[in-house]
C-alpha cells in the first residue's frame, strides 16, 4: 500500500522543504545588507560572502528540490548548511534566560530539517524528478 505513494510522497516532501528555505532566500536576496550585517553580528568572517551562500543554498537548493535535481547532493549540502546555521545562529545554551527556550526550539527545528534533508539524500528524489527521469 505505502509503496504506491513512495513517489508521491517524495515529492510533496521536495516541496514541503522547499517552502521552507525558498521564501527565506528570497527575503535575504530583498534584504542583502541586513542579512551580511546580521552575519557579521554573530562574529563570521567574511559576512557578505556568508550571505551570498545562504542565498544559494535556500534559494537555489530550494529551486533544486522542487525541480528533483541533484537532490541527494543539494539535500546533503543544506542538511549541513541547516545544522552549521543553527549552531551559530540560535545559540540556545548562551542566550539570556528569556530567550533560551525560543533559541532551543529554533535549534533542534534545524536539526530536525536537517534529518528529513539526509532522509532525501539517502532515498533520493523519486521517479516524478528530473533525477528519476534521468536515471529511468
Amino acid at each position: 500500500m505505502l509503496a504506491k505513494l513512495q513517489n508521491p510522497l517524495a515529492l510533496a516532501a521536495r516541496l514541503l522543504m522547499a517552502i521552507l528555505f525558498l521564501p527565506s532566500g528570497i527575503g535575504k536576496i530583498a534584504g542583502f545588507a541586513g542579512t551580511a550585517g546580521y552575519i557579521g553580528a554573530v562574529g563570521l568572517p567574511f559576512p557578505e560572502l556568508g550571505a551570498a551562500l545562504a542565498i544559494a543554498v535556500e534559494a537555489g537548493g530550494a529551486l533544486a528540490l522542487i525541480a528533483g535535481f541533484q537532490t541527494r547532493w543539494v539535500a546533503l549540502i543544506m542538511a549541513v548548511f541547516t545544522v552549521v546555521a543553527g549552531l551559530f545562529f540560535h545559540k540556545y545554551w548562551a542566550a539570556a534566560p528569556d530567550q533560551v527556550m525560543m533559541q532551543q526550539i529554533m535549534f533542534f527545528k534545524n536539526v530536525a530539517i536537517a534529518g528529513g534533508l539526509l532522509m532525501m539524500t539517502a532515498f533520493g528524489a523519486g521517479a516524478w524528478s528530473l533525477d528519476g527521469r534521468r536515471d529511468a
